[in-house]
């Protein structure tokens, strides 16, 4: 199903997120920026989170969530201990996508989102493209700052919900 697709991508995107923010040898270069950055790795982390907590554990799970997006990208100095609580925060939010039912999908998104109505299966997607979509940006944000090319192995296909080992029968 659909959901539980973007749940796994998602859930492998939170764990990737957590190793890049752990990849910062200094937490003050999670807030450094660049000419031409305006968003430091910090306020990327807040972003994807409070996306995550909002669209999916408030509007999906009724988690009761009450987002400040202006606040993602103005808090500066968050220290790498909270940002650590608002990814497990985003985690356990995905449970709600393991609830929700195939025709649910069908149905508009109960917000609208970007003056549009959109199906909700439809935006779970767009969702999962946004967070990859600024996950590269922290990555690229955490080598250019660092200076440092060390990879943190994102986007494992083999963390995906349907995968599983080859062996010697199933190699073609």
């Amino acid at each position: 199903m659909l959901s539980s697709s973007v749940a796994a991508i998602l859930a492998r995107d939170l764990r990737t997120l957590r190793r890049e923010v752990e990849a910062y040898p200094d937490e003050e270069q999670i807030w450094q920026t660049a000419p031409g950055i305006t968003n430091p790795a910090g306020n990327l982390v807040l972003h994807l989170t409070g996306n995550v907590q909002h669209y999916v554990g408030k509007h999906l799970g009724a988690s009761g969530y009450v987002r400040d997006r202006p606040a993602e990208f103005a808090r500066r100095k968050v220290p790498r201990a909270e940002l650590f609580t608002e990814i497990a925060k985003a985690e356990a939010a995905l449970a709600a996508l393991s609830r929700l039912e195939e025709k649910a999908l069908q149905k508009d998104f109960p917000e609208i989102v970007g003056d549009s109505h959109v199906q909700t299966g439809d935006f779970l997607v767009h969702l999962a493209c946004h967070f990859t979509y600024h996950l590269g940006q922290i990555d690229y944000h955490r080598r250019l700052v660092t200076g440092r090319n060390e990879p943190v192995i994102a986007l494992r296909p083999s963390e995906l919900s349907s995968a599983r080992p080859v062996t010697t029968t199933t190699r073609r």
